[in-house]
């Protein structure tokens, strides 16, 4: 064990504030409404050595002691620039006593851990929150009843079903989601005691077949457009003379969509209606889209809002990000290239957004940071607003994105899914923390639980593109599936699977999940 006399100490940096949201979202969440409750709050800090070897420190006895990260693997981390720090949470040593979570494959291994909300079988009245081990959900709601963290979450008063992110982040502060997912880390870990790991394994439930819920309570939506490569490729399909538009380069793109419409993982879409005007010389017509199309995209949550007329300060603005999902924007292309003059999307998107169900955490990406996008030597730097040196350095992240395809031919024979691309965040022009200050710089008041996405994530490939738009060159170049069949854009009975996961030499692979969804007939 690394003694704090051989050591010098750095804190575990954890987002500030705790206590009501000052932005006063209205609702917390459908089952608990206009609670108040005193902040929670924990001090924690993490020793470093001199010979860069990290000490894990326990926070309660139960187990994370003793061993220390592998020498030379986090030395570039431990900077100032870092919001969420290397800790004891992504030793990539650290295994746990639920088999599944040690799978090398595995998405949710110990140092993952993203949080959900489920509904129980034996509870029908509100659902419950959990973080995902394995292939197993480790039900917090019932660990906290039951006194599994001994008398560590006294403070949060479980009598309404309190206990959900929107109701964490917004009133006990995002630090407090940090700590239960600590919590949850020292039960679940191989070297907690027997008793201990006893306790806990009553409150494991297969994640095979459950019910999730949104994970927070989602009052609005903004998408952005910040894939330089997606930007392009769509420009030169109408512009080819003037891909961009000017303001590209400055700002990062976005547009208000419908949270109502937010949907989870495994829901069918229905395919919308719409005006189209396919032929220039006749009136549009009122039908089916024939152009549906999917997005490949990253969401985050907003955690801690702000003060309507207050901005968010570059240097903070993943204080207030709580963590990350997948994002599917459905997006019907006959009805958007019709209705977008002048003001933008509208029913071609406000019909579905698909979102995994878990929150993978800002805390457990922290290994998978990378620079922001390297701009060309004549493009423009960001303006002060939106510059910092710690953006430049690591406000990117590194996300592999995956997007498969399953038709209905190819599920009646069996055929697995077959993957149409491949990208990665690393090629976002815009980072996460550049979109949020953006969003804020006019005094808009960010809210807990606010969904933002990043738009559809593209490579300099063809197999990077990250929608059928790009990947079959607006219907021209059609996609041959294993099946036999075709595809230009999506037909009833499609299947849409994204994945997303991290992987990095000396730490533990992590997931986000799936994110799914089947196109069915609408209306007739």
């Amino acid at each position: 064990m690394v003694t704090e006399q051989e050591t010098h100490s750095l804190p575990v940096v954890f987002p500030p504030g705790g206590g009501r949201n000052p932005s006063g979202s209205a609702g917390v969440s459908r089952w608990s409404r206009n609670r108040r409750h005193t902040p929670y709050r924990s001090c924690f800090r993490l020793v470093v050595a001199e010979t860069q070897a990290v000490a894990r420190v326990s926070r309660d006895g139960h187990g994370l002691t003793g061993d220390t990260l592998p020498t030379g693997r986090v030395s570039a981390y431990f900077d100032d620039l870092m919001t969420y720090e290397i800790n004891e949470t992504h030793d990539p040593n650290l295994k746990s006593w639920v088999e599944s979570a040690n799978d090398p494959n595995s998405d949710f291994p110990i140092q993952n851990l993203p949080f959900c909300m489920f509904w129980r079988e034996d509870d029908e009245d509100q659902p419950h929150l959990a973080v995902v081990i394995g292939d197993k959900l480790f039900d917090l709601y019932e660990a906290i009843s039951a006194g599994v963290f001994g008398q560590r979450f006294d403070e949060i008063d479980l009598e309404d079903g309190l206990l959900d992110p929107t109701f964490i982040a917004n009133f006990l502060g995002s630090e407090a989601l940090s700590d239960l997912r600590s919590a949850a880390m020292s039960v679940l870990v191989e070297s907690a005691e027997p008793r201990v790991q006893k306790a806990a394994a009553e409150h494991l439930v297969p994640a095979s077949g459950a019910e999730f819920e949104l994970p927070f309570t989602i009052g609005d939506y903004t998408d952005f457009y910040c894939s330089i490569y997606h930007a392009t490729n769509v420009g030169s399909m109408f512009r080819p003379d003037n891909p961009l538009m000017p303001n590209y380069k400055y700002l990062p793109v976005g547009y208000h969509g419908r949270a109502s419409s937010i949907v989870l993982s495994g829901e069918d879409i229905k395919r919308p209606h719409g005006q189209n005007r396919s032929d220039a010389e006749k009136p549009p017509i009122f039908g089916p889209s024939k152009n549906l199309d999917y997005e490949m995209e990253l969401g985050f949550f907003v955690g801690n809002g702000n003060d309507l007329g207050t901005p968010i300060d570059i240097n903070d603005a993943e204080k207030h990000i709580v963590g990350v999902c997948l994002v599917n924007d459905w997006s019907a292309r006959d009805i958007q290239g019709w209705e977008y003059q002048p003001l933008g999307p509208f029913l071609a998107k406000n019909f579905a957004t698909t979102i995994s169900p878990y929150v993978v955490t800002m805390e457990a990406l922290a290994p998978f940071r990378t620079p922001a996008f390297k701009r060309d030597a004549d493009d423009p730097q960001p303006l002060d607003y939106l510059s910092s040196e710690r953006n430049r350095k690591l406000g990117g992240l590194d996300i592999n994105l995956e997007v498969y395809i399953q038709t209905e031919k190819m599920r009646s024979e069996k055929i697995e899914p077959f993957r149409l691309s491949r990208s990665n965040t690393k090629d976002l022009y815009w980072t996460i923390g550049q979109m949020l200050t953006h969003h804020a710089s006019n005094g808009c008041n960010l809210q807990t639980g606010d969904l933002l996405a990043t738009g559809t994530v593209s490579g300099k490939e063809k197999d990077e593109r990250g929608c059928l738009l790009e990947l079959t060159w607006r219907g021209k170049e059609p996609i041959d599936l294993p099946s036999g069949e075709q595809r230009r854009f999506l037909e009833d009975g499609d299947e849409i699977i994204m994945k997303g996961y991290c992987e990095r030499e000396g730490f533990r692979r992590i997931g986000l999940g799936e994110c799914r969804g089947r196109i069915v007939s609408g209306r007739s």
